[in-house]
């Protein structure tokens, strides 16, 4: 029952992102902010703290790392201002008072107070415009993202306690549910570098969140080239980081989503069964998922199931861009005019 629950919650959240980036006022702008604030912090903790500080030992880059992905509120409201119109000293000193907040809190009081502030910047005499912004919305913006926080928050616990209760499941329906959420979930603004890092996943459960990721950029490749999503910028990009691609994928939900869920299960299933490990928590996405493994297990197997997840993901890929050969498309160019 709580499977099934999470599971529809899961889906709940990722339409209510898809409906956002087609009806909200410019929604494809907005979510293509979310996505590079996502790269710009969670990708960089990824990278620099769980994989080249944690696991290769360098403070630094551990701290780098830790810094980095604690401003995902920040990042998220600073840009979604300046991509709405705002000027950039606004958007600035009304993004820095989401600091410390999440991702999406902090987009979402970027997205709201960012129609107010382009009122107020073209009714208010400049001068006291500044005033205005200093004494009232900057309070106002930090008061919508601490509402928010626990909400969002609970969401994500939610979802992750459905993914951390099926590891009392056996290895084939734990490689399925966590494989297929947590991919499904690393092409989403959701992130599963920050979900994996709020649950503090290690052990089997982390490798079959980060391993599948990395195979399925063989499905997204093929996918984005197959059916033309982008330009070739934006095939490579997604295989990076699918992140970067967040507005395309939200504009084209089905076919993107059910492929990356389907790969991700099946290697899901191939990581539990040989029974790799990552106890680097926050390492879910493309980029770090593989070479993080090297860290924990022998090099041999990692690579044999590298090898096998590959296989598997460029099959699914293949047949997700014929099954949906004939599926309307909203193209890179259409979305970023």
């Amino acid at each position: 029952m709580e499977v099934i629950k999470g599971t529809v919650l899961l889906l709940a959240v990722l339409t209510a992102f898809s409906v956002f980036s087609y009806k909200a006022p410019h929604g494809m702008k907005a979510m293509g902010a979310l996505a590079s604030a996502a790269c710009a912090t969670f990708l960089v903790e990824a990278i620099q703290f769980s994989l080249l500080g944690n696991s290769i030992g360098i403070p630094f880059l551990s701290q780098l790392g830790s810094i980095n992905g604690g401003l995902g509120g920040l990042a998220a409201a600073c840009l979604v201002m300046l991509v709405l119109g705002v000027s950039p000293v606004y958007a600035m000193l009304l993004g820095i008072t989401c600091s410390g907040l999440g991702i999406l809190p902090g987009f979402i009081a970027g997205y709201l107070i960012s129609f107010a502030v382009k009122y107020l910047e073209e009714k208010v005499p400049p001068g006291l415009d500044l005033l205005v912004m200093v004494v009232i919305m900057a309070p106002i913006t930090r008061l919508i993202g601490v509402s928010l926080e626990p909400v969002v928050n609970s969401t994500l616990l939610t979802i992750g306690e459905v993914i951390a209760g099926s590891t009392d499941s056996s290895p084939i329906v734990m490689g399925l549910i966590i494989g297929g959420f947590f991919t499904l979930i690393s092409t989403s603004p959701l992130s599963s570098m920050a979900l994996t890092a709020m649950l503090g996943l290690t052990g089997v459960p982390m490798a079959i969140a980060s391993l599948p990721i990395s195979a399925t950029s063989f499905a997204n490749f093929i996918l984005f080239k197959k059916l033309k999503f982008g330009d070739t910028r934006d095939t490579i990009s997604v295989v990076i980081e699918p992140l970067t691609q967040a507005d395309i994928i939200s504009a084209n939900p089905i076919p993107i989503y059910v492929t990356n869920f389907i790969s991700g299960a099946l290697g899901g299933v191939v990581v539990s069964a040989m029974g790799l490990i990552n106890n680097a928590p926050g390492t879910a996405a493309p980029s770090a998922g593989l070479p993080v493994m090297f860290a924990f297990n022998p090099a041999k197997e990692v690579l044999i199931c590298m090898a096998i997840c590959s296989v598997i993901s460029s099959i699914i890929g293949f047949a997700g861009s014929y099954i949906f050969r004939n599926y309307k498309i909203v193209t890179a160019a259409e979305i970023r005019g």
